[in-house]
Formats: structure tokens, C-alpha cells, sequence
């Protein structure tokens, strides 16, 4: 990037404090890809930069560069999310989403569709109030597709039946596969026919439209199970927003 001032868009995944009123952001932009960025007096009261400066801020950025650092000159906010912000467990799910999202993005490697991805899950659940049960799982899978770790979904990896029999999915082999079609060397869940039909639409579906269906609580369970197991065995690291998450979550 040249010295002179650029706009763009972009999400703020992490914040962290430094010296007395500074932040460094993590912020996901749809152009610049993930990106590293001070901001000077983020968190002074009354900062023209904190409210766009914030964690899952989406906002327009004023970048500059100085030396080897990117800095924020200005930041005017675009979409807060603030059905998130308001409920302490969807903001902990959300919180999560930025970390998972952080995990599999590289450094100035522009991937806009995961951006797409991330923002149209939190306003499913600041806005519609989708299901988090339903909104979780299909948010892990399409990131995990959309970074390169898409399991073969679309019919039994052994025996080839489009259908498969009592359906399951070897977390660590990423396939789908009937439970009699089991291979040694994986860890297989197993799926509903719906949990399955539900798995395909996260991996193939309109991005537009990942979260307009229904399922029952049980399948959804299985789904949820099955999908942050495949994150686990792929990443092959834990999450500690996940693992808070999932000490205050609740029935909906």
C-alpha cells in the first residue's frame, strides 16, 4: 500500500489495548483481505474512532501508512449490530464467529465472500433473530468451505450412493458416508436425512439464503455437533470464545 490515505470497509475481529488509549485491530476488509491497523486515542472518551474502532464494528476505515504500521485516520460506522450487542450469549456467538474467521484468513489475502459470510450471519442474528442453533453450525461449514476445508457432501465417499444409508460425517477424513461404508483412521457423527439436507445447504446453497429453512431441535443438535467437530479436527486447535460460549448458552 502507497503512503498516501485510502478508504475501504471493514470488520474489526480483535481489538487489543496498548499503551494508554491506542488499539490494534484485527480488521477483516473485503479489498485489503485481513489487516493489522493502530488506532491512536481508540479509547479515549469521546474519540472520534471508538465506536468504529470497536469488536464486530463494521465500518469505513481512513487507513494511512507509516513505516512498517497501518493507521486509522477515520472511522465512520456502518452497521453496529446491536441485537448482538444487547444479548450477552449472541454476543459471545459472535465473538466466536470473529475468532473462527480470523483463524483460517491470511494477511492481506482479500477473500470478500468471507467477509459476505460473516456479516450476513450477524445480522441473522442482530436483525432476523435467526436460531443460533441453526446459525452456527451454517456459519462454520461455509467458512470452512469457503478457506479451503469443504467436506465431499453429495453422496456416500465409499460406496458412491447419492443418499446415504443412516448418513454420517468422518469429522477428520471429511466425507459423508453411510454408516455401514465406515473407514478405519476417521471419526465419524452421525446425520439426519434433514441434518444432512441441511449440511448440503451450508456447503452448496444461495449465500443469500443459508439461513431460510427449518429443522427440527434434534437434527439441528446433530448438525451443530457435527459441524464444530469438523472445525475441531481440520483446524486441529480449540477456541476459547467457543469454549465460553458454550458455558452460558441456552435452550431459544
Amino acid at each position: 500500500m502507497q503512503s498516501g490515505k485510502i478508504v475501504t470497509s471493514g470488520l474489526v475481529l480483535r481489538e487489543t489495548e496498548t499503551k494508554e488509549t491506542d488499539k490494534i485491530l484485527t480488521v477483516l476488509t473485503p479489498d485489503m483481505g485481513k489487516i493489522s491497523l493502530i488506532a491512536r486515542g481508540a479509547r479515549r472518551r469521546n474519540s472520534p474512532l471508538a465506536a468504529g474502532c470497536q469488536l464486530l464494528a463494521y465500518s469505513e476505515l481512513t487507513i494511512y501508512q507509516r513505516g512498517a504500521w497501518r493507521y486509522v485516520s477515520e472511522a465512520s460506522t456502518i452497521e453496529l449490530f446491536d441485537g448482538v450487542r444487547q444479548d450477552f450469549e449472541l454476543l459471545s456467538l459472535a465473538s466466536y464467529f470473529a475468532e473462527l474467521t480470523e483463524s483460517v484468513s491470511g494477511e492481506d489475502q482479500p477473500v470478500p465472500e468471507i467477509l459476505s459470510l460473516l456479516l450476513n450471519a450477524l445480522y441473522a442474528l442482530s436483525t432476523l433473530k435467526k436460531d443460533p442453533l441453526l446459525v452456527k453450525p451454517v456459519f462454520e461449514l461455509r467458512l470452512m468451505a469457503l478457506s479451503g476445508f469443504e467436506p465431499l457432501a453429495d453422496g456416500c465417499a465409499v460406496c458412491g450412493k447419492t443418499e446415504p444409508e443412516r448418513p454420517m460425517l468422518d469429522v477428520v477424513q471429511g466425507v459423508v458416508h453411510c454408516a455401514g461404508c465406515k473407514q478405519p483412521g476417521g471419526l465419524s457423527l452421525p446425520l439426519t436425512r434433514g441434518s444432512l439436507a441441511a449440511l448440503r445447504h451450508a456447503l452448496y446453497g444461495d449465500g443469500k439464503r443459508l439461513y431460510s429453512f427449518t429443522l427440527d431441535k434434534n437434527a439441528l443438535r446433530q448438525l451443530d455437533h457435527a459441524a464444530e467437530a469438523f472445525v475441531a479436527a481440520q483446524l486441529e486447535r480449540s477456541f476459547r470464545t467457543l469454549d465460553y460460549y458454550k458455558t452460558i448458552r441456552t435452550e431459544r
